[in-house]
């Protein structure tokens, strides 16, 4: 996922798309540990995303505060 995509949703979206994309990882864990992953980058990648969606929706908060 594109952080200039991601600049693109509100705040709401934001949320929305952060807790679609945490339960996700727990499915993944979930699959890791019964050796049912088949591609082991996804946890990485859902890692990610999350860190960039967290990123955006702070930015949003101390531009909405100052």
């Amino acid at each position: 996922m594109k952080t200039k995509d991601l600049r693109e949703l509100s705040a709401d979206e934001l949320a929305q798309r952060e807790k679609d994309i945490r339960d996700k990882l727990f499915n993944f864990k979930v699959q890791r540990a019964t050796n049912q992953l088949a591609n082991t980058a996804d946890i990485t990648k859902a890692r990610k995303d999350i860190a960039r969606i967290t990123t955006l929706l702070n930015e949003q908060q101390r531009s909405v505060t100052k």
